[in-house]
Parts: C-alpha cells; structure tokens; sequence
C-alpha cells in the first residue's frame, strides 16, 4: 500500500473567507515504510498572511513572496499523490483547503479525484475516547520527539504524524517468520510477538483492484519460476 503523510499550513483559518494555502508537506510510505521521497512546496498566497495564522508557523509574507503559486506546481503535486492514501491529522481541515486551490486551476479537480483518505484524528478519536488527541497530545501518549515544534511546519508535522500514525496503528512490527529454535534470536523474536497489542492493529481488506493485481502478480511469478508456492499452497487448502 502507498501512503502519503501530509500537512498544510494556511493564511487563516477559512478557505471560504479566500484564505489561502502557504506551505505543503507530505512524506511517502510504502507498505508501512518511510521511502524517503517527499513533496515539500512553499507557497505565495497572493494575499496577506493573517497574524493569529502568523503565531502558529511564523511564515511572514516577505518571506513567501518570491515563492511560486499553487497552480504553478499542482502539476507535480497532483502527480506525487496520485492512487495514494493521504494520512492527515484533522483531515477536514486540508482537504478543504486543497480542494479549494484545486478548484481555482484552468481544469478544476478535487482531492478525491487523486487520492483517497484516512483522517488520522477520527482513528485517535476511536481508539482515546474523551481524551486528548491533538498531534501534540498524541506525540506524548505514544513517545514520539516534538521537542523541536516551537513553531508548526508542514514538513515537521508531517514526520512528527508518519511516526504518530504508525504507532497507532501496531507499529513497524517484524513478524519474524522464521521462528525455528536454531535460528538466532528466534525465541527472543518470539517473544516479542506476544506483547504486541493486537487490538491497536487496523484491519484493512483488499478491494478487487488490490486482489486483481496480486493475482496477476502470482501469475507472473508462476509463469516465469515455472510455480508458485502461493498458489500452490492456497490451492492444496
């Protein structure tokens, strides 16, 4: 599974209001695993940067004014997310933002035609009931460093929630599928499993166009090995 974990920082608090999007950040992961590409814009508003937004991330106007403008880059940003699962923190909040950038291009489009997504404060919200669960709050409960978020960035918080998401949701557990007693480690391996907590872990089926791709990718193993131990052991069932 691809995934993007990604964070916007705004003018103001209201896309409605013609606030505007200043700063994009988003890291890629696959299968669990940070890859090490990422998209990472600042963005000229055409507009003023309001000051309640200004105490947030410290992003001035000066600063962004010789940055390029959303439509000059969507091109690429569209391209980075596309058939991906976008992980956002409060993911009403950025979409709603994103959409509306989408929107004003020559060939408007929404998120939702690129991308689909898992908001990462409603899963906090199932998980904590009644607690806490800004990222701040989350960053504690599960250990993660914040300690450099004197300020919020795009980037930051989106390292800061790939590693919050991937907490929540059962960790980078090896599964260490060799187990036997002469293997080295095996048995300390084995015992590692038993204290991961199977209820944190989410549960995700593969829709038809996943299950048509891993069968066609099994058809390609078998037709250039001569078999497949998969099919073959799903077929002696």
């Amino acid at each position: 599974m691809r995934q993007i974990v990604l964070d916007t920082e705004t003018t103001g608090l209201e896309p409605g209001e013609g606030h505007r999007i200043i700063e994009i950040g988003a890291l890629e992961m696959i299968e669990r695993r940070q890859t090490g590409r990422s998209f990472h814009v600042y963005i000229n508003p055409e507009r003023d940067v309001e000051d309640g937004a200004l105490a947030v991330h410290g992003i001035t106007n000066e600063f962004l004014a010789d940055k390029p403008r959303f439509a000059d880059l969507a091109a690429d940003f569209i391209e980075f997310i596309g058939e991906a699962e976008l992980v956002i923190h409060n993911a009403a909040f950025d979409v709603g933002f994103l959409d509306a950038e989408l929107a004003r291009l020559e060939t408007p489009t929404r998120i939702a035609d690129h991308a689909t997504i898992l908001d990462t404060l409603m899963l906090a919200r199932e998980l904590h009931p009644g607690q806490r669960v800004s990222l701040d709050a989350l960053c504690k409960r599960y250990e993660v460093d914040n300690s450099g978020r004197d300020l919020h960035g795009a980037l930051l918080d989106a390292e800061l929630l790939a590693e919050v998401y991937l907490a929540m949701t059962g960790g980078q557990v090896d599964l260490a599928l060799d187990l036997s007693a002469d293997s080295d480690g095996a048995e300390s391996r084995a015992e590692a499993l038993l204290d991961v907590d199977l209820s944190k872990l989410v549960v995700r089926r593969a829709d038809e166009a996943e299950l048509s791709a891993h069968r066609a990718r099994l058809e390609a193993i078998r037709s250039s090995a001569g078999h497949c131990l998969w099919q073959e052991s799903v077929a002696g069932e």
